[in-house]
């Protein structure tokens, strides 16, 4: 009897721990979210309107992007870019406290006039470099937040016909979130659709400790990035 009684105490235990492993897990998730949504709810909106318009290849930047509370780059410090030679790859540990680096010269991002968007967009540069077609789109995009984010969101147009010509192929989009100290706290893969995807993330109980996401693609043409939103709260005292 006293036998089956600690089997039963042990099991009870067994169960608690995995509840709470359960638990912690759930804490940790990144959920979808509906981009029109977060739009009403967030008060910040990137939409690459700084510059002038002009048609691609359109401005080559080779610094960092400011924009009110954020800071747009290629990697955080710590990271390295590889990839199958026209897509970056980010690889390495991060830094912290967390900063955001850009991209080799040429290689890193430009804004230019976006057919599909109609308006301004930002093109994450791949290793070919600016100003070829072929570099359009294939780069890796780092963004760190001055304020931890409880969600965000932003759009991006896949599908470009291919250079050589022939029907526009799509692939992934691949988003990483950071803590302020650099930990990993979700990664997912999308499958992108052709022409504009609108794209919103939240935490689970909007904990708000997203100090930082890479955007990287599969896209065989490449992608373009605008309306990125996020929150900027006054600060007290």
């Amino acid at each position: 009897m006293a036998f089956f009684v600690a089997m039963v105490v042990k099991m009870g235990r067994l169960l608690i721990f995995l509840m709470c492993l359960a638990g912690a897990a759930s804490a940790q998730e990144i959920l979808p979210a509906d981009y029109a949504a977060l739009g009403r709810d967030l008060n910040q909106l990137a939409d690459f309107e700084t510059l002038p318009q002009h048609r691609e290849p359109g401005f080559r930047l080779d610094r960092l992007y400011r924009h009110r509370g954020m800071w747009l780059g290629e990697r955080l410090a710590g990271q390295s870019v590889s990839g199958d030679g026209a897509h970056d790859a980010l690889q390495g540990r991060r830094y912290a406290p967390l900063a955001v680096l850009p991209g080799a010269p040429g290689q890193n991002q430009s804004i230019a006039f976006h057919r599909g968007f109609g308006s301004n967009a930002l093109f994450p540069l791949g290793k070919i470099g600016f100003p070829d077609l072929e570099a359009r789109g294939e780069g890796a995009v780092a963004i760190l937040f001055d304020q931890d984010q409880w969600a965000v969101a932003f759009k991006v147009h896949s599908g470009y016909a291919r250079p050589l010509g022939g029907a526009a192929k799509t692939g992934a989009l691949i988003v990483s979130f950071y803590d302020r100290r650099g930990r990993l706290i979700a990664r997912t893969s999308r499958k992108l659709a052709i022409g504009i995807n609108a794209f919103g993330f939240r935490r689970d109980g909007r904990r708000a400790d997203i100090a930082a996401i890479t955007v990287e693609n599969t896209d065989p043409g490449g992608i373009a990035m605008d309306d990125l939103i996020y929150e900027l709260r006054p600060r007290i005292g």
